[in-house]
């Protein structure tokens, strides 16, 4: 696990970190940029705030109080081709008084030096966690860049809806959902029109 350390120094503005870390405790989902063993670093962990018992054994989490379970995680190719709708995604962040808090300052166009946990609203939380889903199994690159594109331009309303058919209808049913979510938001594999349609998007 990171520490908070490694967050100093990172030309990160204190009056930014005043305003973020407060959001923490109650914000509808989180994304953890953090590092392990196994996989190239960074890793980014969206998680979600819900409430359950049967989860706070795994997430550390309290019986009958909130916890925060992983949705998903992306990095790597897939994170670096990501990287620029990630950015305008999480750019769209407000307090509570409606203020961005420009959390894409925390993602560079290079390197990403920072990490710790960033609080997201709804509608970022569902799209970065219905990206990282859809990108699990997919080779393509292009096809992955054009999937997150296109949920980027989800409404909020639209971001909850699929991200709930893709992973909240039983195994099987989910399972469908995201193979046929992938064909409608990536076409299939060996497509010429992928590359054509992700350059229009990119303009």
């Amino acid at each position: 696990m990171a520490n908070r350390k490694s967050n100093t120094g990172r030309g990160l503005l204190p009056d930014l970190q005043h305003r973020i870390r407060p959001l923490l405790k109650s914000a509808p989902w989180i994304l953890r940029v953090t590092e392990y063993k196994d996989k190239p670093a960074p890793v980014l962990v969206i998680k979600e705030r819900g409430e359950g018992a049967d989860d706070a054994p795994n997430n550390g989490g309290v019986p009958g109080r909130a916890v925060l379970k992983d949705r998903g995680l992306l990095y790597g190719q897939p994170l670096r081709r990501c990287l620029p709708v990630i950015r305008n995604i999480v750019s769209r962040v407000c307090d509570h008084a409606g203020i961005p808090l420009e959390l894409q300052r925390y993602f560079g166009n290079g390197g990403i030096a920072f990490r710790g946990n960033l609080p997201l609203d709804e509608e970022a939380g569902a799209k970065l966690a219905l990206i990282f889903k859809l990108r699990e199994g997919v080779k393509d690159m292009d096809r992955v860049e054009l999937m997150a594109r296109r949920v980027q331009r989800f409404s909020r309303e639209e971001a909850v809806y699929w991200l709930t058919r893709a992973t909240q209808y039983g195994g099987a049913a989910s399972r469908w959902a995201r193979s046929g979510m992938r064909i409608m938001l990536g076409g299939q594999p060996g497509d010429e029109e992928i590359i054509h349609m992700l350059e229009k998007l990119r303009e």
